[in-house]
């Protein structure tokens, strides 16, 4: 499997040749910039995206907020399971990071020793970005274009070829979509209970957008009869 990386003549390696020259020709500051955002800022981007998806959700208060909360709190326990998951692929495969089997790349990132195939960052990503997006669609949207994004800096930075983001991507998308309805229907009734709550249920929905506040009332139409009494007792 280590073979994959072995030929300079594959557009595996010409992709990476060519996204990775772009460090080449960039300002110090700017490569600088990109390694924290490869490393750090994008994930980071994504959590909060996370996190403000869920303040908009149990803000709103609408009746399905259960679900999509735990639709939130599986993005990153699929991101988790989607990393080990990938532990014995990388044992699997075996594949040594591009730079040791190619000269002349700017590699932003020095120490990284471990395999490259499958990229843990992209899988970690995508698989937010998928759960994200199995809660909010808006959301959701965003969090995938930062998660390509981040392949693309993966790549940048020397230390993946491109199949291993591919590859992260597949990895991240499968796991977040295929254990997603076992997962929805462990948390759901968990979240509902919290939601139930009157100590933590603002974790879920707001205070004062409990079910049959507002406009949830219990009995429809309530207030139109009761605007109808006055109306009469006038």
């Amino acid at each position: 499997m280590a073979g994959l990386a072995e030929s300079g003549s594959n557009p595996d390696v010409d992709l990476l040749y060519d996204i990775n020259g772009l460090a080449k020709d960039a300002p110090g500051w700017f490569d600088r910039v990109m390694e924290f955002v490869g490393e750090y800022g994008l994930l980071l981007a994504i959590v909060l995206l996370v996190v403000w998806c869920w303040w908009t959700v149990r803000r709103r208060g609408d009746e399905d907020a259960a679900s999509s909360v735990a639709a939130l709190i599986w993005a990153p326990l699929a991101a988790g399971i989607a990393v080990l998951v990938n532990v014995p692929i990388r044992g699997f495969v075996e594949r040594p990071r591009p730079f040791l089997d190619h000269q002349g790349l700017e590699v932003l990132v020095s120490g990284k020793t471990d395999y490259s195939f499958v990229s843990d960052h992209a899988t970690i990503v995508m698989a937010m970005a998928v759960g994200l997006f199995v809660a909010h669609r808006k959301f959701g949207l965003v969090a995938l274009v930062l998660a390509v994004f981040g392949g693309f800096i993966r790549v940048y930075m020397g230390v993946h070829y491109p199949t291993d983001v591919v590859g992260g991507f597949a990895l991240g998308t499968a796991v977040a979509l295929l254990l997603s309805p076992v997962a929805m229907a462990l948390l759901t009734p968990v979240v509902r209970a919290v939601e139930r709550s009157p100590r933590v249920g603002w974790l879920v929905r707001a205070r004062g957008r409990g079910v049959g506040d507002g406009e949830g009332a219990v009995i429809p139409g309530a207030r139109r009869e009761q605007a109808s009494e006055r109306d009469l007792a006038a």
